[in-house]
C-alpha cells in the first residue's frame, strides 16, 4: 500500500475529529456514572449508542465550527502528528488515542498520556490481531482510523485466539474454579477454555456462546460473579480436609465439621490475606494449592490488625476475663495486646503480644487457664498512628518513590514491576501494614480504614481509588501510582481527570 508522505494533510482532519469524537464520548461516559474497573469492564454499545444520540457529534463542514473544544491538542503547523505513531513517540495524539482503547477495552483504565509506550504498543497489537490488521504495533492511517471510528469494535476474542490476554483471561477462570488446573492456562483460547466460558456463562445467567465479549469480561472482573467451586453453604469431605488444614495452621477458630459455615468463611479469608491471595472467602483452585503446600504461612494477629478474626479473638479473651468486653471492637489495639501477653503467660505461652498458632490453639482448646477476674479496662487504640513495624506517612511515600520508573505489568506485586493495585499491596506491606493484595474494585469497599468521601480531603498517604485505578496521595498536588498510559510508575499531578473519576480515598495512618 502507497502510504502519501503528506499524512497531515490528508489524515489531520479525521485524526482530530476522531479525537473531539472520542472526547465526548469519554465526557458523556463520565456523567452518566458509566465506569470501567482495570482490565474489564466498559459501557455497553446500546449505553454509548444511546449517549451519542443525546449528544451528537457537529459533523465537520464547509463554513461550520473549526474543530470547537480541542484547546489541548496544539496547532498542526507547531506540533504536527507525526506519519506514524509507534513505541517511544510522545505527541497529544496519543491521550486521545489511549482513551480510546481505554474506551474499548483494550487498555487498563487511566490519565491518558501523550506518551506511547510498551503497555500502549501491546494494546495496539491486540486491536490489530481482533481487526485483521497487520499485527506490529505501529499506529499508521488505517490503524488510527478503524480505532477511532464510532463503529469500533470492543474487545473480544473467541476459540483460535492467541496472546497475553488470553492468558490473563484464563488466569481468572482458573482461579474461579471454571479451568480445572493450571496446565491449562496456556495462552491459546482452545476448546478447553471455550468449555469453561460457556460455564461460567451459563452459570452466570448470560447467554451461553464460549465467546468473551462485552458481557463475559465485565463479569469475569466484577464483584457479582459467581464462581464454580467451594463456598459458603456447602459440606463436603473436601470442606472438611480444608478446615482440618485450616485448623492446623491457626486460622479457623471452631471445630472442622465439614459445613462451609461463617467460621471457615472468615478463616478462609485471613489465610487468603496472610498468603497474597486474593481474598474473596472461597476456595477456590488457587486457595486449596497454597493451602496444603508446604509453605503456607501460618496464622498470626498483632497490633494494627483489623476484621472479623480479630474480633473472634478478642470474644474468646472476653470469655476468658483477660479482655473487657467494651473492647470487642475487631480492631487490635494496645488494650488486645495486652490482653494476649496476659492470657499469654498465665497459660505457659511465649509473652509477645501476638496471636499466633499456639496462642490461637490453646485459645480455643481445653484446659485454659481464666484470668480470674473481668477483664481488662484500657482502652483499644484507634486506628491512626505508625503501623507496628512501620514508619507510617513518610516511610509509605519513600518506599513508593523507590520504585519511580520501574515497569508496569498487568497482574504483577513487585518487586520489580507492578499494576496498579500491586502496586499499592506491595508499597503497603514494605511498611508493616498487613494488606493483602485487591483489584481497584475491591479497593472501593475494603472498609478497614478511614473512609475519606471528598476529593479535597485527601492527605498525603491516602490510598485514593478512581475509576479502574488506584494510587498513593504523594501530597503537594501529586499522587504516586503504577499507570498503564506511562507503562511505568510515576509521580505526577492529581489532575482533573483524578478528580472527575475520584471514588474515594482510604486514610491509612493518622
Amino acid at each position: 500500500m502507497n502510504i502519501d508522505k503528506d499524512w497531515n494533510r490528508r489524515f489531520a482532519g479525521p485524526v482530530l475529529l476522531a479525537a473531539v469524537t472520542a472526547a465526548c464520548l469519554s465526557a458523556c461516559n463520565s456523567e452518566n456514572g458509566i465506569h470501567k474497573e482495570a482490565g474489564a469492564a466498559t459501557p455497553s454499545v446500546a449505553v454509548v449508542s444511546e449517549v451519542k444520540k443525546e449528544q451528537p457529534i457537529n459533523i465537520l463542514i464547509p463554513g461550520g465550527f473549526l474543530l470547537p473544544g480541542l484547546d489541548d491538542v496544539p496547532e498542526l503547523k507547531e506540533n504536527p502528528i507525526p506519519e506514524f505513531l509507534r513505541n517511544g513517540v510522545e505527541h497529544p495524539i496519543v491521550a486521545s488515542l489511549q482513551e480510546r482503547l481505554m474506551n474499548l477495552g483494550f487498555m487498563d483504565n487511566d490519565e491518558p498520556t501523550n506518551f506511547f509506550g510498551n503497555v500502549t504498543e501491546a494494546a495496539i497489537k491486540t486491536y490489530q490481531r481482533q481487526n485483521g490488521l497487520a499485527q506490529d504495533g505501529i499506529v499508521g492511517p488505517e490503524t488510527l482510523n478503524s480505532i477511532m471510528s464510532p463503529s469500533a469494535k470492543y474487545y473480544a476474542v473467541a476459540k483460535g485466539v492467541q496472546g497475553d490476554d488470553i492468558t490473563r483471561i484464563q488466569n481468572r477462570l482458573y482461579e474461579l474454579g471454571y479451568l480445572a488446573n493450571p496446565g491449562q492456562v496456556s495462552g491459546t483460547f482452545g476448546d478447553e477454555t471455550e468449555v469453561a466460558v460457556q460455564k461460567l456463562q451459563e452459570v452466570n445467567g448470560l447467554g451461553v456462546d464460549g465467546k468473551v465479549g462485552r458481557q463475559t469480561i465485565n463479569l469475569l472482573y466484577s464483584e457479582e460473579i459467581r464462581p464454580n467451586y467451594l463456598t459458603y453453604g456447602e459440606k463436603s469431605d473436601v470442606v472438611l480436609a480444608c478446615q482440618q488444614r485450616l485448623k492446623a495452621l491457626g486460622y479457623l477458630i471452631t471445630e472442622a465439621d465439614g459445613a462451609y459455615g461463617n467460621d471457615t468463611v472468615t478463616a478462609v479469608k485471613q489465610f487468603q490475606s496472610r498468603n497474597d491471595l486474593v481474598v474473596d472467602g472461597y476456595l477456590g483452585p488457587s486457595t486449596r494449592v497454597a493451602l496444603n503446600s508446604a509453605e503456607a504461612q501460618p496464622n498470626g494477629m498483632g497490633l494494627g490488625e483489623q476484621g472479623d478474626s480479630v474480633t473472634k479473638i478478642q470474644q474468646l479473651l472476653n470469655k476468658y476475663g483477660y479482655l473487657a468486653k467494651g473492647n470487642i471492637t475487631g480492631y487490635y489495639g494496645e488494650a488486645t495486646e495486652k490482653a494476649v501477653k496476659e492470657f499469654q503467660n498465665r497459660n505457659g505461652i511465649s509473652s509477645d503480644g501476638a496471636v499466633g498458632q499456639m496462642t490461637l490453639n490453646k485459645l480455643t482448646g481445653s484446659g485454659v487457664k481464666s484470668a480470674g477476674t473481668s477483664g481488662g479496662s484500657g482502652s483499644n487504640s484507634g486506628k491512626g498512628g505508625t503501623v507496628k513495624g512501620g514508619s507510617g506517612v513518610s516511610g509509605l511515600l519513600s518506599v513508593a518513590r523507590s520504585k519511580l520508573g520501574s515497569p508496569y505489568v498487568w497482574g504483577a506485586k513487585g518487586s520489580s514491576s507492578f499494576d496498579c493495585s500491586g502496586f499499592i499491596y506491595w508499597s503497603l506491606n514494605q511498611v508493616g501494614v498487613r494488606q493483602s493484595y485487591l483489584t481497584s474494585s475491591g479497593w472501593r469497599s475494603v472498609g478497614k480504614y478511614t473512609k475519606i468521601s471528598s476529593f479535597g480531603s485527601l492527605q498525603a498517604g491516602d490510598i485514593i481509588v478512581v475509576s479502574g485505578h488506584v494510587g498513593i496521595v504523594a501530597g503537594g498536588g501529586k499522587v504516586i501510582d503504577a499507570s498503564s498510559s506511562n507503562g511505568r510508575v510515576v509521580e505526577r499531578s492529581l489532575s482533573s481527570w483524578w478528580s472527575n473519576n475520584f471514588i474515594c480515598g482510604w486514610r491509612i495512618f493518622g
